[in-house]
Order: C-alpha cells, then sequence, then structure tokens
C-alpha cells in the first residue's frame, strides 16, 4: 500500500475515534433525509474549535462540557 493511502487512513482512523469518543458519534441514530451528514459537518465543526483553544489544559470531552456549562467559555473561543 503507497505511503499516500496509509497516512490517509491513519488520519480518517484518529479523526473517527476522536468524534465517537468525545460525540458518541457512533451511538447517534439520526436517519432521517440528510439529517446525519448535517449534524456530522456540525460535529467536526464543533470539534475544530474546541481544538483551537490551546490555553485551556483539558481533554476535547471536557472542553465540549465546559463549553456547554460555561458561556463566557463559549463566547471565547477562537472562531466564535
Amino acid at each position: 500500500m503507497p505511503k499516500q493511502c496509509v497516512r490517509y487512513w491513519g488520519i480518517e482512523n484518529s479523526m473517527h475515534w476522536i468524534l465517537d469518543v468525545t460525540f458518541r458519534e457512533d451511538d447517534c441514530r439520526l436517519r432521517c433525509d440528510d439529517v446525519a451528514q448535517n449534524f456530522a459537518i456540525l460535529r467536526r465543526i464543533a470539534l475544530n474549535l474546541l481544538k483551537g483553544d490551546t490555553q485551556t489544559k483539558l481533554s476535547i470531552v471536557d472542553k465540549r462540557l465546559k463549553a456547554g456549562w460555561d458561556i463566557s467559555y463559549l463566547a471565547q473561543l477562537p472562531g466564535l
């Protein structure tokens, strides 16, 4: 297998793992029309916003929870 393919699947697998752990993507049961694809896009946007916060020393899961609990933290996320 060419190196480019191996690198692609490494990135793809790590992204899927982060989305599954952080947002429990595999447990999502949205099936109607384009809802599943739209929510997947929203999850990736949220993940990128949380990864952009380099000042807070928390895991992505904890950053997600903090953003849900603390409106001032949510407002200071880069890109908002």
